[in-house]
């Protein structure tokens, strides 16, 4: 794997083959967000009992945390067909307008990276969603005619690693909307333990647990390290993953004891060393890591910020005491004082 495929990467990689069997299918096998379950689950109750489409479903939140697994749930728990899409594949109005008017009564459509929509196509978009119906305009100039085409009521459930991206007419148009953030160790546990069956791995809880650990709080990432130190206990060991074999597997994958890798101490090493520890632009940080300032925002600094090692300030990122410490530099409490006053 190279940077832009790291194990911690929460985004699919090509290494992912196996992702689509570990998927839930149901609300019932949906770990954790118990709360998140439980409206969803009453919102579909009520669509279903009065043969209605569901409202439409805005889903945010980090990548790899499963916003197109419950939009597929949510379609199976409907008796619905679903249609998956994603912005930056829709180009021309006609490629939106193409999908619309192929969706049956109540069918789910799913587009992904919604907040990349172009505004053009969020025009199209507003009556669609509002009235279900297509506004069409045919020729140019004081010759061109407008025609509306009816549409199949519809639920569209958007998904968004970016919400304060998107426009606030296309957002209002959600009358659903549901954050997504990262998962417990104990319910990564549990996740590890259900991929392991379905993959017949066999793993005892104390390495199911270490593996939870270093996740990051986000199943895709766990699955990914279960499927690697999987390979390791074959090769290095008897195929069974017990304490010794996981420490093993994750000392080979360069994983500290959060799930930090390489990518990450060099991201808080160039704020530390390179700008004193902050405040220091994201544009500035990203020429000196030589990656675009999206994949830092979107990628990298979720994990940092919940687990409070980086800072967004007006300024710029900071490092905080818990970095310092965690990657053995000297933290004086008048850098605290500067830094945060």
């Amino acid at each position: 794997m190279g940077n832009n495929e790291r194990i911690t990467t929460p985004t699919r990689l090509s290494v992912d083959s196996e992702e689509g069997s570990l998927r839930p299918q149901w609300l019932a096998e949906f770990i954790g967000h118990k709360d998140l379950k439980r409206q969803i689950g009453i919102y579909i109750t009520a669509a279903r009992n009065r043969n209605e489409n569901l409202d439409h479903v805005l889903l945010s939140g980090p990548p790899g945390l499963g916003k197109t697994t419950l939009a597929s749930i949510i379609s199976n728990e409907l008796g619905v067909g679903f249609k998956s899409t994603s912005a930056p594949a829709i180009e021309r109005p006609g490629d939106l307008a193409a999908i619309l008017s192929s969706l049956r009564f109540k069918e789910v459509l799913f587009i992904d990276e919604i907040h990349r929509l172009k505004p053009i196509l969020e025009e199209i978009l507003y009556p669609a969603l509002e009235d279900f119906y297509l506004d069409i305009v045919i020729g140019q100039g004081p010759g061109a005619k407008s025609i509306k085409i009816s549409l199949q009521s519809f639920t569209l459930i958007g998904a968004t690693t970016r919400a304060g991206l998107l426009s606030a007419p296309l957002r209002a148009r959600f009358g659903i909307t549901q954050r997504i953030d990262f998962y417990q160790s104990e319910e990564i546990f549990e996740i590890v333990r259900r991929s392991a069956r379905i993959l017949n791995i066999r793993i005892d809880n104390d390495a199911a647990m270490i593996i939870a650990k270093r996740s990051r709080g986000t199943p895709r990432i766990a699955n990914r390290i279960l499927r690697r130190i999987r390979d390791i206990a074959e090769v290095v060991g008897n195929g069974y993953i017990d304490k010794d074999i996981a420490f093993k597997g994750l000392k080979m994958l360069n994983l500290d004891n959060l799930g930090l890798d390489t990518m990450d101490k060099r991201l808080v090493d160039t704020i530390i060393t390179k700008y004193n520890g902050g405040p220091v632009g994201i544009d500035t940080i990203a020429v000196s890591l030589g990656e675009d300032k999206e994949s830092i925002e979107d990628i990298y600094e979720p994990y940092l910020i919940q687990i409070g090692f980086i800072k967004r300030t007006k300024k710029g990122r900071v490092a905080t005491r818990h970095a310092y410490e965690h990657f053995g530099y000297t933290f004086r409490d008048s850098i605290e004082r500067d830094l945060f006053e």
